[in-house]
């Protein structure tokens, strides 16, 4: 099997290429990533002799075609993707994931090949939080970000080429991932960085704002469950039963790294901040037989922070620039 991973040097994109390299060793692997500030050759040097690798841009339509020409599958990872910096400027969004994902929408259809779109819980607005509810296949688009609109665009975009042209692809909607080489803007490395840097962590408002965590590897042995059995035009929810608010995962990190539970300054809420996610993804595990491997927060966690503290020189670098831009928010 010949597959292409588009942006496959950022955080998931990394953990999907590494962990298919160890195990599935008959998978040609090319990377296709344009290496903006959230991708890294570095996260990749140490498997490069493995795989192909290509700089390069999504909505380059010249460049997708010929990679996808040479492929059996696409993964589509490649995607503006952090809350924050959709709401400074949310150009970048809208070109990297409607332009881009129609671009390679359009190769997939010339080609016939195989397509697996990566998406997040976040197109579906948010839940409150005394809602017994979860999302589901069926829950109905509510983005409340640019972020989050142009990720359910590109989710649109996916279903009406497999409707209207008979494309192969499946997607899949994930609850908030965490582990290693996650980019330190987001909120767990970012804390985690900041203990390891001397710096008290930063919560937004109360921190009652609640997410379903689920660690890496567990997204990516799921991506692969839907590839390879999943349903040609579903959409497969993927989460751990990990709901925790903000506060308490701050909380469980500072315990884990022996500060005391209040070494924390709250900062000001982000604008339109979702109040709760929570994934339903009894379809993956009836369907698929998909299971978690990180079933503990707190395990998963651990391994999280021992690998920061042991690759210091991955992020320490721009440590003084992002938390720069956030002071600079009030943040």
């Amino acid at each position: 099997m010949r597959v292409l991973v588009t942006g496959g040097a950022g955080f998931i994109g990394t953990n999907f290429v590494r962990l298919t390299l160890q195990t599935r060793p008959d998978v040609a692997v090319t990377v296709l990533d344009a290496l903006t500030y959230a991708g890294s050759r570095d996260n990749l040097a140490d498997v490069q002799e493995r795989l192909e690798f290509v700089h390069g841009d999504i909505t380059d339509a010249t460049l997708v075609d010929d990679l996808v020409r040479r492929c059996d599958v696409v993964v589509h990872f490649a995607a503006e993707s952090h809350n924050d910096n959709s709401l400074r400027d949310p150009s970048p969004f809208v070109r990297t994931n409607l332009v881009g994902t129609f671009t390679i929408l359009e190769a997939v259809r010339r080609h016939g090949v195989r397509l697996h779109h990566i998406s997040t819980d976040e197109v579906y607005g948010d839940l409150a939080l005394d809602d017994p509810a979860k999302f589901t296949p069926s829950t109905p688009y509510n983005p409340s970000s640019p972020y989050s609109s142009t990720k359910a665009g590109s989710d649109l975009l996916v279903r009406a080429w497999v409707r209207s042209f008979g494309v192969a692809a499946t997607l899949s909607n994930c609850s908030n991932n965490y582990g290693p080489y996650q980019h330190i803007e987001k909120f767990i490395p970012r804390q985690i960085t900041n203990v390891l840097s001397g710096i008290r962590p930063k919560l937004y408002g109360a921190g009652e704002n609640v997410r379903d965590w689920i660690h890496v590897d567990d997204h990516n042995t799921a991506v692969w469950a839907v590839i390879e059995r999943g349903r040609i035009g579903e959409t497969y929810l993927i989460g751990a039963d990990g709901e925790r608010n903000n506060r308490d995962v701050l909380r469980t990190v500072l315990e884990l790294m022996g500060r005391p539970a209040d070494w924390y300054d709250q900062v000001t809420d982000r604008v339109g901040h979702d109040l709760r996610y929570a994934i339903d993804a009894s379809l993956l595990r009836s369907e698929l037989g998909w299971e978690p491997a990180y079933t503990d927060l707190r395990a998963g966690l651990t391994q999280t922070i021992a690998w920061y503290e042991q690759h210091r020189q991955w992020w320490q670098a721009a440590k003084d620039a992002v938390e720069a831009r956030y002071a600079e928010a009030g943040q």
